[in-house]
């Protein structure tokens, strides 16, 4: 009994150590190919199991997965080891996969106006050291931030210059300019940054340092402050003969993305049963009122161009004589007015008016 229980745990010994090596060795036809470097196997071997697998291949995709799983397991195994804070870790070779970019890549920083102009002018940037020597404090100091060397703002005095008012602040003035340089800093690094993505830069709602101020710049800044409070100039009051400003009209109003259906429903019926119905869309009288406003007004440009050219033609020849191309006198006969008889009545093209009375008598031919 007891040598039949030896030779049966040799045999379990055994056969577990064929069941774990089978586990860890997988044999393919054809060979994986391996990138180490992004952790990729790619297997070109045909999937002959998910063809017999029928229409739940769920079984066979999982162990496909888990046998070049393996493989790639065991690559990383040969690869170098070493330990960093007592942990076992692999060196990865450089990858030899190139792998899309989820973005593109980026371009290039825009130059400076600055730098625009340095490169213009050929002038190079010199590399300065970032500590100088105070003589005030006998040390290396740093030549910009905090604790910098000649830091005027310890100064407890201040010389008033010649042509300064004596009552003036200095130390406030100091603080005003510094403030001042600071904020002109920050507006030429938004410009540079609007002119680096192209954009348009703000127009100046404010008023210009130079004082001269245009009719219209004014009221574009009056009207940037009104609306700078918190209501947007909804309770603002209004001087007694203020105009409404140009452009404040209610903004347009979509519908959402989501929300009344039965809304959106009847509006797209609505569209389709305008679109469907036989009813012209088009006005006819309005339209041919139009067209025989705009004939009327052909013709008459044409009576008033003619008038014109027979009045250049014919002039005046003094009192009671003739005169070629004058306008219809009450009256008498006209010849040769627009090139034709006419009528009594209104003047028309191609003919010559008869009878009536004048004034002056009985025009001479």
């Amino acid at each position: 009994m007891e040598g039949q229980s030896v030779e049966e745990l040799l045999a379990k010994a055994e056969r577990d150590e064929a069941e774990k090596l089978q586990r860890i060795t997988v044999h393919k036809e054809l060979e994986l190919e391996f990138d180490l470097g992004n952790l990729l196997a790619s297997d070109r071997n045909p999937p002959t199991g998910l063809r017999r697998a029928g229409p739940t291949p769920e079984a066979e995709l999982q162990a496909l997965a888990r046998d070049n799983t393996q493989l790639l397991i065991n690559q990383l195994w040969q690869l170098p080891t070493e330990r960093v804070e007592e942990a076992l870790v692999a060196r990865l070779p450089e990858p030899t996969t190139r792998l899309p970019r989820e973005k593109p890549v980026p371009r290039p920083r825009p130059l400076t106006r600055w730098q625009q102009f340095a490169r213009l002018k050929g002038i190079r940037p010199k590399k300065k050291t970032n500590l100088v020597w105070d003589e005030v404090s006998g040390q290396w100091r740093r030549r910009w931030g905090y604790q910098r060397a000649r830091d005027d703002t310890k100064e407890w005095l201040i010389e008033v210059p010649g042509g300064a008012d004596p009552l003036e602040d200095q130390f406030a003035k100091r603080i005003q300019a510094k403030k001042e340089r600071v904020a002109k800093n920050e507006l030429n690094r938004l410009r540079n940054l609007a002119r680096a993505h192209k954009m348009q830069l703000p127009s100046a709602a404010g008023m210009h340092p130079t004082g001269h101020q245009s009719k219209e710049e004014l009221g574009r800044a009056m009207q940037v402050a009104k609306v700078s409070t918190a209501s947007v100039g909804r309770f603002q009051e209004r001087l007694p003969k203020e105009k409404a400003p140009r452009g404040s009209g209610k903004k347009r109003k979509f519908q959402p993305l989501f929300g009344d259906f039965a809304a959106e429903k009847k509006s797209q019926l609505e569209l389709l049963r305008v679109m469907n119905s036989k009813k012209p869309q088009l006005d006819v009288t309005r339209a041919t009122n139009k067209q025989m406003r705009e004939e009327d007004q052909e013709e008459a440009a044409k009576r008033r161009k003619m008038s014109q050219k027979g009045k250049r033609k014919g002039g005046r020849q003094g009192p009671g004589g003739k005169r070629k191309g004058a306008p219809p006198s009450q009256g008498g006969k006209r010849k040769g007015a627009f090139g034709g008889k006419m009528n009594s009545g209104p003047p028309r093209l191609g003919g010559k008016r008869k009878g009536g009375h004048h004034q002056g008598g009985k025009r001479r031919k």
